[in-house]
Parts: structure tokens; sequence; C-alpha cells
């Protein structure tokens, strides 16, 4: 689709916000105010210089922001317009939800094949019998692998040479590095002339910001060789029904960020308030407080995640009538999935915050505040809460990774996001059988795994970076 039409969509479309919508343009505004505290901040901005002088914490954190870029843009959806019958009769909408990732991935999204197809192909995976009339006449029944609808439609019909294959793919992959190389350079240039503006140097090291740089331009690149070859074949193959399975991917990030990042808005206020108060108060409290998430450490998280969604996938069934569209059903599951795990997860803060509240509550300062009578809340939220932030802010980037697998576990064995949706974790689950197939159709389960390794490691990697600038400790090590 052409910005043109794009825009002329985003214009008369309907717009539909869906919970996980809200609450992902919610964690992103969160971001942006926390990044201006950051730069007011001079204490803030050496930490975190700390953090950027890690070439693998650069890397990482660009390739976050891009699959959050990519996120934020599947988490703005839309009904289309459908066509007037009279230009008197009134505006009707589509029952098909999409986002505006969808519309900008038309093609993808539109263009269907009959069924497998390995990555870069122009035939079929499966074998069909052909009826073949020979030069005498005779006819003879063949199995062969016929040519695709879509992938490979520039071609002539017939056989296609191997020098006119190679020809095409590299032609179409170098016009699209060319292309994704000139978007990064104009980047540049564009954001050469902000910092100049704004003084962005004084927060990141010069090094750091060409190691972005260089980092976005691969990514830029890499894109533009995607989408020079999507032109004319499917990078990643194709799934059992003939969808593209680099849409399937690029779709599944949202859902990856979903579940990494929404349950921390279960698990931040629960485990902070229990965590804290179990440390300070001690006594009842503590024990009260133990009790509680000592007995929900004891219960298997699998299954009563599974026994929970489970329960509100049947009250979903028999209540049809409060979700207008499936992509609606489907988020409220994902939603309450969200909730389920940041409900199982907070056990983990919780217990080492109560030893830093417990270190902390001993400190001169801290009892120095309680003798000239400030109140309890006033020394947590004043005293304590901001020195044990770095661990807080730690567990959250290194739970993030956990809960991204878990969804993969989950949806595995059949409880995790709705069947209608796409995840990483969906992904592996309908490949396990075409395994089995011969030949063996191993593209789905590749593309799903490298780019969720990718996105695991980018987080495990930018949590040792921020542990490393938050502990005292590694700058006598170093």
């Amino acid at each position: 689709m052409s910005m043109s039409e794009l825009f002329t969509t985003l214009n008369h479309s309907l717009w539909v916000w869906l919970a996980t919508d809200v609450l992902l343009w919610a964690l992103f505004v969160l971001f942006l105010f926390s990044l201006w505290i950051i730069v007011r901040s001079p204490l803030q901005r050496v930490v975190w210089q700390k953090v950027f002088r890690q070439r693998l914490a650069v890397v990482s954190a660009v390739l976050l922001a891009v699959t959050a870029g990519i996120a934020l843009l599947d988490s703005i959806h839309l009904r289309e317009p459908l066509p007037q019958l009279t230009p008197e009769a009134s505006v009707r909408y589509g029952v098909e939800v999409n986002s505006v990732l969808d519309l900008i991935l038309t093609d993808l999204r539109k263009n269907h094949e009959k069924t497998y197809s390995a990555p870069l192909a122009v035939h079929l995976a499966a074998l069909e019998p052909v009826t073949v009339t020979l030069a005498d006449g005779t006819v003879e029944v063949r199995r062969e692998a016929p040519r695709l609808k879509v992938a490979g439609a520039d071609f002539p019909p017939g056989p296609i040479s191997d020098s006119d294959y190679w020809q095409d793919v590299l032609k179409r992959a170098g016009l699209g590095a060319l292309g994704g190389a000139g978007v990064f350079f104009i980047g540049c240039l564009a954001c050469a002339l902000v910092r100049r503006k704004i003084g962005v140097t004084q927060t990141v090291n010069a090094s750091a910001w060409r190691l972005m740089a260089y980092t976005l331009g691969v990514i830029l690149t890499i894109g533009g060789v995607f989408t020079g070859l999507s032109t004319n074949f499917h990078v990643f193959g194709t799934d059992k029904v003939g969808q593209d399975v680099l849409y399937q991917v690029l779709k599944s990030l949202r859902t990856a960020l979903v579940i990494g990042l929404v349950p921390t808005l279960v698990t931040l206020p629960l485990g902070i308030a229990l965590g804290l108060s179990a440390g300070y108060f001690r006594g009842k409290v503590d024990d009260v407080i133990q009790y509680v998430y000592t007995t929900v450490s004891a219960i298997p998280g699998v299954l009563l995640i599974a026994a929970s969604v489970l329960s509100i996938q049947v009250m979903i069934d028999n209540h049809p009538e409060w979700f207008a569209t499936a992509v609606e059903r489907g988020d409220i599951r994902l939603l309450a999935l969200c909730i389920i795990l940041g409900m199982t997860s907070w056990t983990g803060i919780a217990r080492l915050l109560r030893g830093e509240a417990l270190k902390m509550r001993e400190y001169e300062y801290v009892q120095a505040a309680r003798v000239f009578g400030v109140s309890a809340a006033q020394i947590l939220l004043r005293h304590v809460l901001p020195n044990v932030f770095p661990i807080i802010l730690i567990t959250l980037v290194m739970e993030f990774s956990s809960l991204v697998l878990a969804e993969a576990v989950l949806s595995y064995i059949g409880i995790g996001v709705d069947p209608t949706m796409f995840s990483f974790g969906l992904m592996i689950n309908n490949a396990r059988m075409e395994l089995s197939r011969d030949p063996v159709v191993w593209w789905s389960l590749t593309a799903a795994f490298m780019f969720m390794v990718v996105l695991v490691l980018a987080a495990n990697l930018l949590a040792d970076a921020v542990r490393d600038a938050f502990d005292p400790r590694s700058e006598g090590q170093s």
C-alpha cells in the first residue's frame, strides 16, 4: 500500500482501541516520561552513560527499540469503510479489524498461496499430479510441484533457468538494500540536525551514538533487502494455508511485547507494596505477607495458569455478545493471560524488596527520619523506594525474557494466546507436525525461533548492562 492510500484509509476508517493497545501506549508514554527524567538528572545521566559504554547494550537497545516501533504500529487498530452503494447511504464499516502494520504489509497479508512453499521458492513444496500431453499425442500423468500464484509472478510462464532466478533475486535484494541505506542516511542527517539543536550528546557519548547509527543502518539495510525480495518472493516461505511466514513473525512481535511488558503493571504495585511493607514493618505484617507469597509460590505455576485461562475461556465462550469482533475476543484472552502471569510472578520481586527493606530500615538516615516523626509512608516513598529502584528495574528487564519464553511454552501446550492471534508459541506449536513431513517443512519453526531468540537475547544483554551500571561493586571489578 502506498503512503497516499495509507493516509486515505486512516482518514476514513473507524478507530478501534483494544485493551492491550491502550496499555502498550501507556507504557510508551511512561517510557518517554522516564527518559525525560533521566535527561534532566545529572546522576541518572552518569549511570546510563555507563550502560551505553557497553557495545552489546547499545546494539540490544536499538533492536528492542525497533521491535517496540513495530509493536506500536501493530497497536493502532481500525475498521475500514465498506463501499457505498449510493452516495446518500450512511457509511458502514467492515467487521475485519486491521492495524496500521497490517495496512503497511497489505501485500504480505493478502497474497496467499495454496499451501507450503520454501523460502524464496517459486514452486509449491508439495508435489501434485499434473496431466502432460507428449509430442506423440499420448497423455501422461506426472507428479510435479506447480508454480506459485504470487511468488515468481514476474517470471514468464514455463521453466525458470537458474541464471534468471538468481539474477532476479540479487537485483531485488540489491535495490532493497540501497533503499534501506538511503532511508538510513536521510535519518542520520535529520538526527544530526536535531542533536545540534537540543544537545543530546550530553546524555550519550559519541561512540555510543555511532554504534547506534551503525546498528540501525544494518537493520534498515536488512529490512530493505526483505522488502525488495517480498515484491516477488516469500522471504521465509509460507505455512500450511499459504500465509506468508514473514508477516506472521512481524505480527508476533506485538504479542511478545504485550506478554513481556503488560504483566509488569500487575507485578509492580503488588510486589513493591508487599515486599517493602514486609521488610519495613516486620512482625505480624511480615508473617502474613510471607505466608501469602509462600502459598502462591507453592502452587505449580503452569497448573494455576492453565486453570485460570480455561476458566476465562469458558466465560468468553458463554458470552459471545460481549465482543463485536474476533480480534476483540482474542485481545481479552491475551489481557487475561497477562494478568494471570503478573499475579503468579510478583513473588520474586517481593522477596528481593523485603530483604532490601530489612537492611535499609536500619540505616542511620532512616532511623533519624523515624526519630523526627516522619511517617512510615513518607520514609518508604522518599528514602527506601528510590534506593531499591535499580533492583526493580533490573528485575523487570530480566523478567521480560522469562515472560516471552513462558508464552511460547503455554501456547505450545494449548493454554496460551487465542488461536486466531499471532505469536511465537503458536507458530512453534503449528510447526511441530510439519517436522514429520517429507520433505521437512522447517522454515516456520526456524523463523519463529530466530526472531524469538534475538528478542530474548537482546533483553538479557541489556539487563546485564543495567545491572553492572547500577551495581557499585562492578566499578572496582572493571
